[in-house]
């Protein structure tokens, strides 16, 4: 009985070691690649009234950890704060941003360009498609205008984000079928 206890325990602590190894590597890989298209003043809060707490360069590989209406708390450099989402660029590469540009971007649930539609004007943000019965159903995407749209996998721009910047016949393979927040730009 005591042999059992002992391996049991044994065991127990095995589990809880692995855990917090798995905890510990999972929390230095958390948070969608992006890239600071403009020097990013970070803060501490959501907003322009928190303090200043550092700045990451343009052009600089960053990870988006949540983005909260306008703002996305990023991390770069040993350094993690509040940023204007303005100014952070989704995708694999830093690619020029087109801000103020005009135009619509029309996700489609087929492939080329087929199926049910839905199009968005520049400016629109949906953090939550689910929300507007929209969520994990795009296959293609189409823009017309001078715009790009951000899209990513899971609500509130988390997990895997590429922004793209032409029409695409056939979503990304990590995205097709799986958009849940999008940003036109």
């Amino acid at each position: 009985m005591r042999l059992v206890t002992t391996l049991i325990s044994a065991c127990l602590a095995i589990v809880m070691l692995l855990g917090a190894a798995t905890a510990s590597l999972a929390a230095g890989e958390t948070g969608t690649h992006a890239w600071s298209v403009k020097p990013l003043v970070l803060a501490s809060g959501p907003d322009r009234s928190f303090a200043v707490t550092g700045h990451i360069p343009a052009d600089t590989p960053i990870r988006v950890l949540r983005c909260q209406r306008d703002w996305c708390l990023v991390a770069a450099n040993n350094q993690r704060g509040w940023a204007s989402s303005l100014y952070v660029d989704y995708g694999r590469h830093p690619e020029p941003v087109i801000v103020h540009g005009r135009g619509t971007v029309c996700f489609f649930e087929g492939t080329n360009f087929t199926g049910a539609s839905t199009c968005f004007n520049s400016g629109t943000t949906i953090d939550d498609l689910a929300l507007q019965n929209l969520d994990n159903r795009f296959a293609s995407v189409q823009l017309t205008g001078a715009v790009s749209v951000a899209t990513c996998r899971d609500r509130y721009f988390q997990s895997y984000c590429e922004r793209i910047v032409q029409s695409k016949p056939a979503l990304p393979t990590y995205l097709r079928g799986t958009v849940s927040s999008i940003k036109v730009y």
